[in-house]
């Protein structure tokens, strides 16, 4: 039997905010809510597309990309000083970041790494996550991620990983569907066995993005269209569980308005045929 999100409010159908589609995203028809790379705005200095947004009654999410919360470093302090006042000028209900890191010895890998899935890493990774819901005060969801490689000596599936993670430390999940996708594609990983072992009742909310294939390998770009796969791993997520809300990432090589509108209803129309 399918299962519903507790805990978190309906979001509904949303797309990534970025300053080069800004006007489309205000205009669009529809849009429920956007999410915002935090590194990108500052608290004070908001633009103004965003700010009708708000005015409109549209949630902001802010979603950052620099934390770097499975780096064995301490979080830095000023990184997170940035994304809590991004969430509270946004007036955001929720943060989110990724299960990665992006920092290490003094050099930023400029990519989202995959965090070993070991005890020892997990240790890290939920003293820091702890750190950083500490400084935010609102709900912190992660990100699962697409990855190239798989470390040596993994003790835990990602399954096991990050439910654990989530039992530690009472984070939500921000489930991206295209990241399990790729996996599925390049290492093998099936995302029906991610999706039966995770908490889905820690949804946040869900990414959908495209990509493409290159030799061989696939390439989670957020530059192309969305592959009928990923959709498929959304009708499979929303067989299990409804989520409280599905967002389309795109952040390159932009697309006519119409293209973006007929991604979002394809995105509906899995949440129509699922519901």
């Amino acid at each position: 039997m399918r299962s519903r999100v507790t805990g978190v409010g309906e979001l509904g159908v949303g797309i990534g905010w970025r300053s080069e589609i800004d006007l489309t995203v205000e205009r669009m028809p529809g849009i429920d809510f956007v999410e915002v790379v935090a590194e990108n705005i500052h608290h004070d200095s908001l633009p103004e597309s965003l700010r009708v947004l708000l005015d409109r009654g549209v949630p902001v999410l802010p979603h950052a990309v620099s934390l770097s919360l499975g780096g064995a470093d301490p979080v830095d302090g000023a990184r997170l000083d940035h994304l809590a006042a991004v969430t509270d000028a946004l007036g955001a209900p929720m943060a989110s970041d990724h299960v990665c890191f992006v920092r290490a010895g003094g050099l930023d890998s400029g990519h989202l790494m995959p965090v070993p899935r070991t005890r020892d890493a997990l240790d890290v990774l939920t003293a820091n996550v702890k750190t950083a819901q500490a400084a935010l005060g609102v709900p912190l969801a992660l990100e699962n991620i697409a990855a190239l490689l798989r470390w040596p000596d993994e003790e835990l599936t990602e399954a096991q990983f990050l439910s654990e993670l989530v039992e530690r430390t009472g984070c939500m999940l921000l489930v991206d569907v295209a990241n399990m996708w790729a996996n599925g594609r390049n290492l093998g990983q099936d995302p029906a066995d991610l999706l039966d072992g995770l908490p889905l009742d820690r949804i946040a909310y869900v990414h959908v993005a495209g990509g493409v294939e290159r030799d061989g390998v696939y390439h989670d770009t957020h530059a192309h269209p969305v592959p009928p796969g990923v959709l498929d791993v959304l009708r499979e997520l929303c067989s299990r569980v409804r989520p409280p809300g599905v967002l389309l990432e795109r952040d390159d090589l932009y697309p006519t308005d119409a293209a973006l509108l007929a991604e979002l209803d394809a995105i509906r129309g899995v949440l129509a045929a699922t519901a």
